[in-house]
């Protein structure tokens, strides 16, 4: 079945940066457009960014746009989000994401940016 595992969160200073990845398993990964969401506490899940089935394709939620990165790996069968400059409103749980059987979710990984 479809498999999502996501690594990479943690603590990070405003202005910091880190690297999440998403390991996909159970589907062809190749076929399939990914997305990364997020969601803060008491809020709604929210679209961060999302990339074509090729990688030439990306879009980004307007308060991530040039500061956020979405790439893949068709190979290695992951997709990573590069987060920059980093601010207390990204502080999220943030999640990988496929349409693939009927909308697939990872389980998540916390970001939390705090001084």
């Amino acid at each position: 079945q479809v498999q999502l595992v996501e690594s990479g969160g943690g603590l990070v200073q405003p202005g910091g940066s880190l690297r999440l990845s998403c390991a996909a398993s159970g589907f062809t990964f190749k076929y399939w457009t990914m997305s990364w969401y997020r969601q803060a506490p008491g809020k709604e899940r929210e679209l961060v960014a999302t990339i074509s089935k090729v990688g030439d394709i990306t879009n980004y939620a307007d308060s991530v746009k040039g500061r956020f990165i979405i790439s893949r790996d068709n190979v290695k069968n992951t997709v990573a989000l590069q987060m920059n400059g980093l601010k207390p409103d990204d502080t999220a749980v943030y999640y990988c994401y496929t349409a693939r059987g009927s909308g697939s979710w990872g389980q998540g990984t916390q970001v939390t940016v705090s001084s």
